[in-house]
């Protein structure tokens, strides 16, 4: 290969003392006269970075955006590439590396048992997922999730149907109530309980189980029947003060899930010299009245209105189609995602230039750690209903249109150059959900 000419190794720097040049004040100018200076680094590129194609889409999905990537020519499972478009044909936005933030239920390994089924995520299907794992269950009218207890608090959110759920504090005053579809149960850390499906639906239930770690396994929870299984039937009698024949019929291994009879509509505890709990553990967030906002609504419960729930608290958000949850992030807090209608993506910024894309459909978890800006745009074109679910008492997060809103507007112009008629459109309040201009 021919060495360079004397010339052609001094253009570089030939151009750069150009550049300097032409982009200073001429002599004589004051520097309002002067000409803009170029930005310190590249404008952001207009390149359009909508979803290429959707679930419904009648195409072969291709490693394609533009004139980057290129067509699959090996074997592709088509109905997964056409759900996940920003994972095939990502925006060009996308750079670096963040960690699968997308687990569907459909992929969980599901336990079968007479009476009903339960499936679950936790680190293992999802590594980024630290602080909260989930569970989806199902039992059939009268079946029972039997007595026991966690090392973590469990919060819920029914489904379909609804369940009767008990339990004893460690005071012992007890409670039993029965929850809808669409409200919420809570129990704290290491608290017994049980929970049982009514006939207010002939099909039982279903509901969604939080738990507040990420490595939590509900096939290591402590069940009633487990326990007593491995304990000797003497000590047994000892502790209840019966006779040892009164153990008999005890299982010799856990019933996990099992067919009961159907619980009564107005099923009362027990009487206990302690009293019931003064702290309700459900919470009637179905008939809980929504917040509207220009491209959707929501509406929140945690410790301020659901006293109980000390660790896990809930935003139910609906998205118009074309609107979008606003730019925004949690500054503690993990959120849990989880789709109950619609089609959705999410580009998570992880700092340092790593960012993102990722697209949901209804019974996808989605995985957000703290501090990862974030929005959840509607792709589809139906309503988009998702439960964004936090670690935490209080529900919180910091809106990117109202710090800018409520910074100097002299400082967002020498980020954003934006003109003063955009910084005067930005929102004090917070926006939550956007509609399309």
């Amino acid at each position: 290969m021919p060495r360079p000419t004397a010339l052609a190794r001094l253009i570089p720097f030939l151009l750069v003392a150009c550049t300097l040049s032409t982009s200073a004040a001429p002599v004589g100018t004051s520097s309002a006269s002067a000409r803009a200076p170029s930005p310190t680094v590249p404008y952001a590129s207009d390149d359009p970075n909508v979803p290429l194609w959707n679930e419904k889409s009648n195409v072969v999905p291709e490693g394609q955006r533009g004139t980057y990537g290129a067509s699959v020519l090996g074997p592709q499972n088509i109905p997964l590439e056409l759900q996940n478009p920003s994972l095939l044909a990502p925006p060009t936005t996308d750079h670096g590396d963040v960690p699968n933030a997308k687990w569907p239920f459909d992929l969980s390994h599901n336990r079968l048992q007479t009476g009903g089924w339960a499936r679950q995520q936790n680190v293992n299907d999802m590594p980024i997922a630290k602080g909260l794992a989930g569970v989806d269950m199902r039992l059939e009218p009268g079946a029972i999730r039997e007595l026991h207890w966690h090392n973590t608090a469990e919060w819920a959110y029914v489904l379909k149907g609804s369940t009767q759920v008990t339990t004893v504090t460690a005071d012992g005053q007890n409670y039993v109530a029965t929850v809808p579809k669409g409200s919420l149960w809570y129990f704290p850390s290491g608290q017994p309980h049980s929970l049982q499906a009514t006939d207010d639906d002939p099909e039982g239930s279903e509901f969604l189980l939080i738990f507040d770690d990420g490595n939590f396994s509900d096939d290591s929870t402590f069940l009633l029947t487990d326990w007593l299984a491995h304990v000797p039937k003497e000590v047994l009698a000892k502790n209840f003060h019966v006779g040892q024949s009164a153990f008999d019929h005890i299982p010799s291994e856990q019933l996990y899930i099992f067919p009961g009879p159907i619980p009564a509509d107005d099923q009362q505890p027990p009487v206990s010299p302690q009293g019931s709990s003064p702290v309700p553990f459900t919470f009637d967030f179905a008939n809980m009245k929504p917040t509207e906002y220009a491209g959707g609504t929501v509406k929140i419960a945690d410790s301020r209105n659901f006293k109980i729930a000390k660790t896990i608290a809930v935003a139910e958000i609906t998205v118009e189609p074309g609107s979008m949850r606003e730019m925004h992030w949690h500054p503690e807090d993990d959120e849990w995602t989880y789709f109950l209608e619609g089609s959705a993506r999410i580009t998570l910024f992880a700092a340092s230039a790593n960012a993102r894309t990722f697209d949901y459909q209804a019974g996808d978890i989605g995985y957000i750690p703290a501090s990862y800006g974030h929005y959840i745009e509607n792709t589809g074109n139906s309503t988009l209903r998702l439960l964004e679910i936090l670690k935490t008492d209080v529900f919180k997060d910091v809106s990117l249109n109202q710090w800018l809103a409520l910074t100097p507007p002299e400082l967002v112009k020498a980020h954003l150059q934006l003109s003063d008629e955009t910084i005067g459109q930005l929102s004090k309040t917070k926006p939550v959900v956007v509609a399309p201009q």
